[in-house]
């Protein structure tokens, strides 16, 4: 195993950033696009719904891939992808079904 000490770029404080060596590794949170400004309720929820759509394919596209050239895709990648997507719908479930709870609550409250 190869031991690299990270660069004074990639430390900040109690944080570091992870290089990705290999392109066929599934990228980190900090690999995408940043967004900045406020958003309203609905864009943000149409985009959060949108990511979790975009982690379901994402997880069903490596799986495929795996299957199809086992060695374009490293089995830990598939693994990961598949708990990012599991995780990401059972947050959007919670939420949805927290929402529903909440309007009937206050439906019932009149």
């Amino acid at each position: 195993m190869i031991h690299r000490m990270l660069s004074s770029q990639q430390v900040t404080g109690d944080l570091f950033r992870l290089e990705r060596t290999n392109p066929l590794h599934v990228p980190g949170r900090n690999d995408g696009p940043v967004t900045n400004g406020p958003q309203d309720f609905r864009s943000l929820l149409i985009g959060s719904l949108n990511n979790v759509n975009q982690l379901q394919q994402e997880h069903a596209d490596l799986s495929v891939r795996a299957i199809i050239d086992p060695d374009s895709v490293h089995p830990h990648d598939v693994t990961i992808a598949g708990a990012k997507a599991n995780l990401s719908l059972n947050i959007a479930r919670n939420v949805v079904d927290r929402v529903i709870r909440a309007y009937r609550d206050i439906t019932n409250v009149r």
